[in-house]
């Protein structure tokens, strides 16, 4: 299927006003409401964290509850929208941020964070999320 030039960027420009106003909420939730976090999620969804995994939004619940305090400060985000042949024409974003985190009692890291968002009701909600702390090396 052919999208015109207007049709895509009208796409793209969407796609970026979601990742700003999503990953705005997200990180707010984050370092200050982390009980209410898997609201953000799909029932279904599933879950990387350094590369310990999660399935479904009860058990990355309960894997954020018990990450210490934290102060996220992103620097970077990026968003493209998802052909909507690949997702059975789901109106489906890849949404990639990047920046510092600081977590209590620990030294500030970087931070690396991609999600698939996907359009559910009226709501986003992650289908699929993937954090990396970033490790320095010398």
């Amino acid at each position: 299927m052919k999208i015109c030039s207007q049709e895509l960027k009208t796409k793209v420009e969407s796609c970026a006003h979601t990742a700003e106003d999503f990953t705005r909420l997200y990180y707010a939730s984050f370092d200050n409401r982390r009980h209410q976090l898997g609201r953000l999620y799909l029932d279904n969804a599933v879950f990387s964290w350094n590369g310990n995994g999660a399935n479904g939004r009860q058990m990355i619940e309960r894997y954020f509850l018990e990450l210490p305090s934290s102060s996220h400060q992103m620097n970077t985000l990026d968003a493209q929208p998802i052909l909507d042949a690949a997702v059975g024409n789901q109106l489906t974003y890849l949404v990639m941020a990047s920046g510092t985190v600081k977590y209590h009692d620990q030294p500030m890291r970087n931070f690396q964070q991609s999600f698939i968002v996907t359009a559910e009701d009226d709501k986003w909600k992650i289908a699929s999320d993937c954090y990396r702390l970033q490790e320095v090396t010398l």
